[in-house]
């Protein structure tokens, strides 16, 4: 029975501009890439994400699309977006599920790996 499977990769990247030390505001901007490594189409429906901050609070965010998009992958075909986030201190943690269906009307899941949230300097 073919099935769609997709999987994704994440690139992240600090925003100094939008960030401010002295209000204990870091801003991260992450890009993620869709793929569609299964045999059949299937659809990016809603997301869940949960981020945690270096002292442990941790945010739920849920919702349909990502940013403003519901893609259709085909096998084979990729979908790429950049959202942004915000902190409390300069590193944390990200990861989350991309819910989908496939053509057949069964819905699947598609786990984010955990990824890191860091300024350049608060990696040592």
């Amino acid at each position: 029975m073919s099935a769609p499977q997709f999987t994704c990769e994440v690139v992240t990247q600090y925003l100094p501009e939008q960030s401010s030390a002295g209000d204990n505001v870091y801003a991260f901007a992450y890009t993620v890439t869709v793929r569609n490594t299964g045999n059949a189409t299937g659809q990016l429906v809603a997301r869940h994400w949960v981020i945690t901050d270096s002292a442990g609070h941790t945010e739920e965010v849920r919702g349909l699309a990502v940013v403003g998009h519901q893609p259709v992958l085909k096998p084979g075909e990729q979908f790429e977006y950049t959202s942004w986030t915000r902190l409390a201190t300069p590193r944390g943690t990200m990861h989350g599920t991309f819910f989908c269906i496939g053509e057949d009307a069964r819905w699947f899941d598609t786990p984010v790996p955990a990824f890191e949230l860091a300024q350049a300097h608060a990696l040592h």
